[in-house]
């Protein structure tokens, strides 16, 4: 298992009708490092957006589609989401707020 650093984990936010919807409940969706534990998303989160205190994280991981390209069949890559619940008295990821 790789050494991961809580400023690899987490790659990009995820930005869907579903996971805006859930802003109002205080989950927030991001695609994390494939490798990456709950407790090392949890760790990455509090640590890169201050004033925030993770209740719960929720991570699925996603098998890559089989494309085709003629007769040539390869697979895209797969990715790992994770659904981090903040605590009610946890600020705001300010990342979000504009959207």
């Amino acid at each position: 298992m790789a050494d991961i650093k809580y400023y690899d984990v987490i790659l990009k936010p995820v930005i869907t009708e579903k996971s805006m919807a859930a802003m109002g409940e205080k989950k927030y969706t991001f695609l994390v490092h494939t490798d990456a534990t709950r407790s090392q998303v949890k760790e990455a989160v509090e640590k890169m957006f201050a004033g925030t205190k993770v209740k719960s994280v929720n991570t699925m991981n996603c098998e890559g589609k089989k494309k085709r390209r003629g007769m040539v069949v390869g697979k895209t890559a797969k990715t790992k989401k994770a659904i981090v619940q903040l605590t009610a008295d946890s600020k705001e990821i300010e990342i979000f707020e504009g959207l």
